[in-house]
């Protein structure tokens, strides 16, 4: 028997500031602060020379359904440094010391360094260090985009596309976001490939929606991977291709994607693309389930409940079938099979249920 496969839909959040915040990722070295200080010492005076020394049935998947836009943050490189290897402005960011970083890249931004005009939109759109305000992130975000830095212009399009700052302007989202996907930026590139798919926005192309995406995953962006992943499963834009789709899911697993995580769990299971192995599924359920997926809980719940690929522990099973129910997974298969539970058996799932929901 196997564990049943879900459809998987990437989405897209067009509101609340998280739908801007952005991640600063660091720069590739970074000494100390006190390599700011020092100085190259003055070579010493020659000297002569020396000698040297589940079990739940399968069902069909349905077929993929148009995504909602989806937000995932902007990744921004550290601003050009005052100081070879040293970037004073990203660190007070990386630090948490937002002030600090507001009042440098402040003075950095007056010289005309677009890292720096990047990284006020950021600091004014997510109230870190200052107080929010949209108006004054979009002005930054444009200064730096129009200075041709792509995450502002993907910061810039988030705004466009969502009215925060100013008037919701779609058109110049578009053309913002195909300029920082040309110019690299993968986020760009994920996001714009799902309003192809979409088809609301933009004329729905899902073979141009599939090229985005493929150009996103080779970044290493898992919401590409584990979309581009659904692509190859339903033969979306591209031939169907189970092993390379199974590929995918496992790369974006690796970069704790919790629905790539589910999925490629299931793979594994069910021996989908990939040599079966239920012992490793269950583990990456027992995973997704503490991260809170409800689909994984109940599927950890059947193959518990039944001992496939696992020892079989049905007051643990039921636990997860409760808290799946609670998170929207509900299962009259389960209800059923849990109310014919001794009632000792019950009261003791029902128990660590609510420990774990921490209703107890």
């Amino acid at each position: 028997m196997k564990l049943q496969r879900i459809t998987i839909l990437a989405t897209l959040l067009l509101t609340g500031p998280a739908a801007a915040q952005l991640q600063i990722t660091p720069p590739a070295t970074t000494p100390s602060p006190s390599a700011e200080k020092q100085k190259p010492k003055a070579p010493p005076p020659a000297k002569k020379k020396e000698a040297a020394p589940a079990p739940k049935p399968s069902a069909s998947p349905k077929p993929a359904a148009s995504p909602k836009p989806q937000l995932p943050a902007t990744v921004i490189p550290a601003p050009p440094t005052d100081t070879p290897g040293v970037d004073l402005v990203f660190g007070a960011y990386q630090r948490g010391q937002y002030k600090t970083a507001f009042e440098l890249a402040t003075a950095r931004a007056a010289a005309g360094d677009p890292k720096a005009m990047t990284m006020l939109g950021e600091l004014y759109s997510n109230a870190m260090g200052i107080r929010r305000d949209y108006a004054k992130a979009l002005e930054w975000y444009k200064r730096a985009s129009d200075a041709g830095d792509r995450e502002a212009m993907f910061a810039l399009a988030m705004l466009r596309i969502s009215g925060r700052g100013g008037p919701v302007d779609k058109g110049e989202a578009v053309k913002l976001m195909a300029s920082a996907a040309k110019l690299g930026e993968p986020k760009a590139a994920y996001n714009l490939a799902l309003l192809y798919l979409d088809g609301q926005t933009l004329p729905q192309d899902v073979k141009r929606s599939a090229e985005l995406l493929r150009q996103a995953a080779d970044a290493g962006l898992p919401e590409a991977q584990y979309a581009l992943a659904t692509f190859y499963k339903e033969g979306t834009g591209v031939p169907k291709d189970p092993e390379r789709a199974v590929r995918l899911l496992q790369a974006a697993s690796l970069a704790d994607n919790v629905d790539a995580e589910v999925e490629y769990a299931i793979a594994m299971f069910n021996g989908t693309g990939t040599p079966k192995n239920q012992p490793a599924a269950v583990a990456l359920l027992r995973k997704a389930s503490r991260q809170g997926s409800a689909i994984a809980q109940n599927r950890l719940a059947w193959v518990l409940i039944n001992g496939m690929g696992a020892t079989a522990d049905k007051i643990e099973g039921f636990k997860w079938h409760l808290v799946a129910k609670t998170g929207g997974k509900g299962d009259p298969e389960l209800d059923k099979q849990l109310s014919d539970l001794p009632a000792d058996d019950r009261a003791k799932a029902e128990a660590a249920a609510k420990k774990w929901l921490g209703t107890k």
